[in-house]
C-alpha cells in the first residue's frame, strides 16, 4: 500500500513510521508533518534514506496540498496521528486546537474522499485510520482513593473506559479530539468511507517532547530542578509504552474492522505522585546517587483547571478480536525509558534549546 502517516515527526508518529518502514519494505510510507514545535525529523534519521520512505512538509489544514499529495503518491491508506495534544496549551489557546484537531481532520477526510471517489475502484482496498485519546471519555470515579484490590478491577476502581462509553470531554484538547472522532464516524455513515478509530491511554518512551511529564521530570531530576506536581498528585493515569501503541496501530490499520473503535491501554494505573517517586528512585539509582536523594524536588502547585481524576482503558476488545496486548511490564518500560533519556542528553539539550528546529531548515528551504 501507499500510506500517509500524519504527524510522523512527532512522538508516537516516529515510532509508527519506523515500524512500518522496516516491517513493510514494499509499502510506501509518506510522512506528512507541518513540523511545529513538537515535530522533530532527527527522530527519524535511521529511516530517512530508506527507499520506501518519503517526507512532505505540509499542513493538514491545507486541503489543496493534502489532495495533491493523495494524487501524487496514489494514497490508499491514511494513518492520522497529527494533533495538538498538550492540555495546558489547549487551556491557554483553544482556537489552535480546534483548528488543527478538528479542521485538520476534516481536511484529511475530505481530501481522501475526493481522491478515492475519483478512482474507478473508489473505496475498495482503502482505509482511513484516526488515532484519538482516552480523554474524550471524561473521567472515572475513584472508588478506592488509597488503592484497593477489588476483583476484576484496577487498584482504584472497577470501572474502565470501554468503546461504547458516552463522550464527556472536559478540556479544550479533549473536546477537539471528540469532535474529530465524530467527523470520522460521520464520513463513514454519510459517504461509506472505510474508517476506523482507536482511543489510547497515556504513552511514554523515547523521543517524547519534554513538555510531557515523564521526559520533563527525568530531565529535571538529572539537573536537580523542581518537579511541579498538580494538586496533591493524586490523579490516576493508565500508562502504555509507545512501541506497544505502535504495534497496536499497525494491527488495527491492517486487520481492524471497518467503522469500529478500539481502545488501547496498558491496564497499568499509577497515581501521578507515585509515578514521580518511581522516576526519582530510578534516575537517582542510574546516576549513582543515594536512593531517594531528590525526593525534596517535588513541589506541589495549583491544580490544572478541569483536571480529570482518573483514566483507565479496557483493551479487552482489541485483545479478543486482534490478539494484541502490551509486551512490557511498566517496571521494564520505565527502566528502558529513563536509560534512554539519560543516554541521550544531547538530544534533550537540542530540544530544550530549540536547536532541533534548525536540523532540516536548509534541506527543505528550497523544496
Amino acid at each position: 500500500m501507499n500510506i500517509i502517516v500524519t504527524g510522523g515527526a512527532g512522538f508516537i508518529g516516529n515510532h509508527v513510521i519506523r515500524l512500518l518502514v522496516n516491517k513493510y519494505p514494499n509499502d510506501l510510507i509518506v510522512n506528512v508533518d507541518k513540523l511545529t514545535y513538537a515535530g522533530n525529523l532527527e527522530n527519524l534519521r535511521d529511516v530517512e534514506k530508506c527507499s520506501n520512505y518519503r517526507f512532505e512538509k505540509v499542513d493538514i489544514c491545507d486541503l489543496d496540498s493534502i489532495l495533491a499529495l493523495m494524487k501524487k503518491y496514489e494514497i490508499e491508506g491514511v494513518i492520522h496521528l497529527a494533533a495538538e495534544s498538550h492540555v495546558d496549551r489547549s487551556i491557554k489557546d483553544p482556537f489552535s486546537f480546534a483548528q488543527t484537531n478538528v479542521m485538520g481532520t476534516l481536511s484529511l477526510l475530505q481530501a481522501a474522499r475526493l481522491y478515492w471517489e475519483s478512482r474507478p475502484e473508489r473505496y475498495e482496498g482503502k482505509r482511513f485510520y484516526h488515532i484519538s485519546t482516552d480523554e474524550v471519555y471524561g473521567a472515572l470515579e475513584m472508588n478506592h482513593p488509597e488503592g484497593g484490590n477489588e476483583p476484576g478491577g484496577g487498584p482504584w476502581g472497577s470501572e474502565f473506559f470501554t468503546e461504547d462509553r458516552r463522550y464527556q470531554p472536559h478540556s479544550p484538547y479533549s473536546a477537539s479530539k471528540a469532535s474529530s472522532d465524530h467527523f470520522v464516524r460521520a464520513f463513514h455513515d454519510t459517504y461509506g468511507m472505510p474508517t476506523v478509530i482507536s482511543n489510547c491511554s497515556n504513552n511514554y518512551g523515547p523521543y517524547q517532547f519534554p513538555e510531557k511529564l515523564i521526559p520533563l521530570f527525568i530531565n529535571n531530576i538529572r539537573h536537580r530542578r523542581p518537579l511541579p506536581v498538580y494538586g496533591k498528585g493524586e490523579n490516576v493515569r493508565d500508562w502504555l509504552y509507545v512501541e506497544d501503541h505502535a504495534r497496536a496501530i499497525d494491527l488495527i490499520f491492517h486487520e481492524g474492522r471497518v467503522a469500529e473503535t478500539y481502545n488501547i491501554g496498558g491496564f497499568n494505573e499509577w497515581k501521578n505522585i507515585d509515578l514521580i517517586k518511581v522516576l526519582i528512585t530510578t534516575v537517582d539509582r542510574l546516576l549513582g546517587r543515594p536512593e531517594g536523594a531528590d525526593m525534596d524536588l517535588i513541589t506541589f502547585v495549583t491544580d490544572r483547571a478541569g483536571h480529570d481524576m482518573r483514566y483507565a482503558i479496557d483493551s479487552t476488545k482489541l485483545k479478543q478480536e486482534l490478539g494484541w496486548q502490551p509486551s512490557l511490564q511498566f517496571e521494564e518500560g520505565i527502566e528502558k525509558t529513563v536509560k534512554w533519556y539519560l543516554d541521550h542528553q544531547e538530544w534533550m539539550d537540542r530540544i530544550t534549546s530549540g536547536d532541533y528546529m534548525k536540523y532540516y531548515e536548509e534541506m527543505y528551504a528550497n523544496r
